[in-house]
């Protein structure tokens, strides 16, 4: 008597249950990819996010076609070339009512603000605050605000530039961010050189300043590198005191005669 021979389709019945099980494992390995993203979020690179797209919704329309990079506006077909207005020039606010005395005592007031927002900080070591009659001097540990090797700000910064740019407000003081590194060499398509990222990092504290409302026309950056160092390269302690931003901020209102 012949075996009978086992149909077709119940074999497979019997390996259904393969699908399911890969379902499953690329489901769980869905999952974990999504945990992990999530888990390396930068909150300094989110924060920047963040409040540029509230700023972006919020904020009034200002032109209806916005002129593209390289692009020139074009001027009306019914408006005569006479009749074309030049825009303004934009320039730091000022207050020439004030003397250089009264200027000097505002000066030494910010600098009491200053001590009193970073007064644990400056207990700690970790910040330094110089004063003169002409400038004050804010000097700022690079991982205080960046990681290594980067200029994303990272979450403690905003803090650090909120308290800075409370004492900034309402004032017309020019202020020259200038960025410092030490002397390891690095080589990455961002930044071949200490030049880029110490230059970036500057940039990075002009751009959260302006963030906080500080006029941009009060502002510069200037990257140094590892050209002005404050302490010796061959020991970690003098690496790390190399590795800042310094803030100065001069007693008169005009950044370019300020950096002179």
């Amino acid at each position: 008597m012949r075996r009978r021979r086992q149909p077709q389709d119940d074999l497979h019945n019997k390996e259904r249950w393969l699908i399911s099980y890969a379902d499953f494992i690329t489901l769980l390995f869905a999952f974990f990819v999504v945990m992990y993203s999530v888990s390396s979020v930068n909150e300094g690179k989110y924060k920047v996010l963040s409040e540029t797209l509230t700023g972006v919704f919020n904020a009034p329309q200002r032109s209806f076609q916005p002129i593209e990079v390289g692009d020139r506006p074009q001027r009306s077909l019914n408006a005569p070339a006479e009749n074309v207005i030049p825009p303004a020039v934009t320039e730091a606010p000022r207050n020439p009512e004030m003397d250089a005395q009264a200027r000097t005592e505002a000066l030494r007031a910010m600098a009491d603000q200053l001590t009193m927002e970073f007064d644990e900080l400056i207990n700690q070591g970790v910040v330094s605050l110089e004063t003169s009659d002409e400038w004050l001097e804010l000097n700022l540990p690079n991982s205080l605000l960046f990681g290594s090797g980067d200029a994303e700000p990272h979450y403690d910064a905003f803090e650090v530039v909120e308290k800075i740019a409370t004492a900034l407000n309402n004032r017309d003081n020019a202020v020259k961010v200038e960025g410092f590194t030490d002397n390891q060499p690095i080589s990455t398509s961002r930044y071949p050189s200490n030049w880029e990222l110490s230059a970036a990092r500057a940039a990075s504290m002009v751009r959260m300043l302006v963030m906080e409302g500080i006029e941009p026309e009060r502002l510069a950056a200037v990257g140094y590198g590892q050209y002005q160092p404050v302490a010796r390269n061959d020991t970690e302690e003098g690496r790390r005191r190399n590795r800042r931003v310094v803030l100065l901020i001069s007693r008169d209102a005009s950044i370019r005669g300020a950096m002179r």
